[in-house]
């Protein structure tokens, strides 16, 4: 039997990562009486998604029953659901500094600024990574837009050694060209799979890689196991590619839309009917338009493979967007 306390049970079961949930509660002591105890189910699988309608449009104002979610194609019970907006929230703003994108920096800067004094509330957090021939973190973890202001203003070119225009394609001269798949994969693994609440990483990039050491199917597994949203804004300057042929990488858009598809996110493309700052708006208005699903699953089995998810809806007009699958694995 549960006790009442102060604490809404959907806050408690979004605030543990992972899939195996142990959560433990340390009970105040002048509140704990020698009987009292909190048994939760430690077995839950956490999901995010936002619902859309025609033309796109944002869904609000649905209950549980109109979702039915299936787990290798076997229904399961829900068994918390929220609506609420305004849950922890942590973002990973990753930036492509590489050669392809020295001209979009400025903007970048003066954007990404804009958006984290809009998002942020002061229980949410955020971390910026840039990304070149290397990935560099310019701030960790922070609830200050003072300092995440401060780690904006050191977004600078980072290319290989041997000019500041060494092209897409990967030479002798130029072994790292840009390690966007490293960059996701440091995010999820070093910054967000010990993070609780809702977590979502950002990338700006024109989605051409010639460098990591991680694969793209590296980074999305990793991005699966910290159960965050991967946001694509695809952002390229046709100049630094002859007037818009893209060499090597293999071909921007396509590859970030499979990466944002398979952890729930959608990929926005900067064009002149969508500047960065429209983009950086609708992220964060579906961030803040997302219901909250949580599970246990028939199959309980901890082996360490793919389950894939499919969501039905009662209105089959409504699609939902959300991750793929998750990988059961013990925590």
């Amino acid at each position: 039997m549960f006790k009442s306390y102060s604490i809404s049970m959907s806050r408690l079961y979004l605030c543990v990562p992972g899939m195996a949930l142990v959560l433990v509660l340390s009970l105040i002591a002048q509140d704990k009486a020698p009987d009292d105890t909190i048994k939760v189910d430690v077995d839950l699988v956490n999901v995010l998604c936002t619902v859309h309608g025609k033309n796109n449009a944002l869904i609000g104002g649905l209950e549980k029953g109109d979702f039915h979610l299936l787990e290798d194609g076997k229904e399961q019970e829900i068994k918390y659901f929220t609506r609420e907006t305004d849950l922890p929230l942590t973002i990973g703003l990753l930036v492509d500094v590489s050669g392809s994108q020295e001209r979009l920096i400025d903007t970048e800067h003066r954007a990404a600024s804009a958006f984290f004094r809009s998002v942020l509330r002061p229980k949410d957090l955020a971390f910026i990574i840039s990304f070149g021939k290397d990935s560099e973190l310019l701030q960790d973890s922070t609830s200050s837009p003072k300092l995440l202001e401060e780690g904006l203003k050191q977004l600078r070119l980072n290319v290989p050694v041997g000019g500041l225009h060494p092209g897409p394609v990967p030479t002798q001269q130029n072994q790292a060209g840009t390690v966007l798949w490293d960059a996701v994969y440091l995010a999820a693994n070093e910054r967000l799979r010990s993070e609780a609440g809702r977590k979502v990483i950002v990338v700006i990039t024109d989605g051409v890689d010639t460098g990591s050491k991680k694969t793209r199917e590296q980074a999305i597994h990793e991005a699966q196991l910290a159960d965050a949203v991967v946001y694509s804004i695809d952002y390229s300057d046709p100049g630094a590619y002859g007037g818009g042929f893209v060499f090597g990488g293999g071909g921007g858009e396509a590859e970030l839309k499979k990466m944002s598809d398979e952890t729930g996110g959608r990929v926005f493309k900067v064009d002149r009917k969508n500047t960065l700052d429209d983009i950086f708006k609708q992220i964060q208005e579906e961030m803040r338009s997302q219901y909250a699903i949580a599970y246990s699953p028939t199959n309980p089995k901890k082996d360490g493979t793919y389950r894939k998810l499919d969501f039905k809806m009662a209105n089959k007009d409504y699609k939902v967007q959300a991750r793929k699958g998750y990988y059961a694995v013990a925590n």
